[in-house]
């Protein structure tokens, strides 16, 4: 089966990493639909694949409002457009971080909706076709959080924890329909947020990473690209770090 007959499907793809990724499986020839949290974002989206000539959309959706049966019928919408989903990379999220006694349930809901809840809707929806087709990549984006911990991210850890756990137990499940499932654990990569240190800070975040630099969201989309290629055929339940050797199991 060839996996570039339909489209790959790319959540929180209007900026970072999941930018870098929709550009990269475009380019690697798949139509793709890219979501942002608004309509500015989305045509944003649009607008970036256009100029690069490639197929594709940007879709509206926040995941931590949308209902199942809205989601559904958007996807079953771009696959009329654009032929079967054949890769879905949840990779939108959201962090409220805190220590845990100042942390309120609403923050705890709020990460635990959008990184897992919604990735187990969208996922289940995008599956129905997969395993019609017999072929999918699912690609999971966590967090080296979900594998070292981190203070004041007890709910962002237990969200990405539970993403490891999910691909693991659904990889088992779809792999004997052609289906891999496998997550990408991306370390300290280079946004907004990053590029704001000053020298000390970024000196003090780097000494902890043996390559001695951040990662860039390139280096994710790269990890990505290849896990939804064939060459990754045989590679299922797996978590690949990106984090320059921060973190090793």
């Amino acid at each position: 089966m060839n996996g570039k007959s339909g489209f790959a499907l790319v959540t929180g793809a209007s900026r970072g990493i999941g930018q870098a990724v929709l550009e990269r499986l475009a380019g690697d020839g798949f139509a793709v639909v890219g979501t942002a949290t608004t309509e500015e974002g989305a045509m944003r989206i649009g607008e970036l694949l256009s100029r690069h000539g490639c197929p594709g959309t940007g879709w509206m959706l926040d995941l931590g409002r949308t209902d199942a049966s809205t989601m559904e019928e958007s996807v079953r919408g771009f696959e009329t457009t654009f032929g079967p989903v054949r890769v879905l990379v949840n990779n939108a999220g959201i962090a409220r971080d805190d220590l845990m006694l100042r942390m309120d349930e609403e923050a705890w809901q709020a990460v635990l909706e959008v990184d897992l809840t919604a990735v187990f809707r969208l996922t289940r929806i995008c599956l129905r076709t997969m395993l019609k087709e017999r072929w999918g990549r699912i690609i999971n984006m966590a967090s080296v959080v979900a594998l070292s911990g981190n203070p004041g991210q007890v709910n962002y850890a237990a969200a990405k924890g539970g993403l490891l756990g999910l691909t693991r137990s659904l990889a088992q499940e779809v792999g004997s329909r052609g289906i891999t499932v496998n997550a990408v654990a991306p370390g300290f990569i280079e946004t907004d947020m990053t590029r704001a240190l000053n020298p000390q800070q970024r000196e003090r975040l780097t000494d902890r990473i043996p390559l001695r630099r951040l990662g860039t969201p390139v280096d994710v989309a790269a990890c990505v690209g290849f896990l939804a290629s064939p060459g990754a055929g045989y590679i299922t339940g797996e978590t690949l770090q990106v984090n320059g050797g921060m973190y090793m199991s």
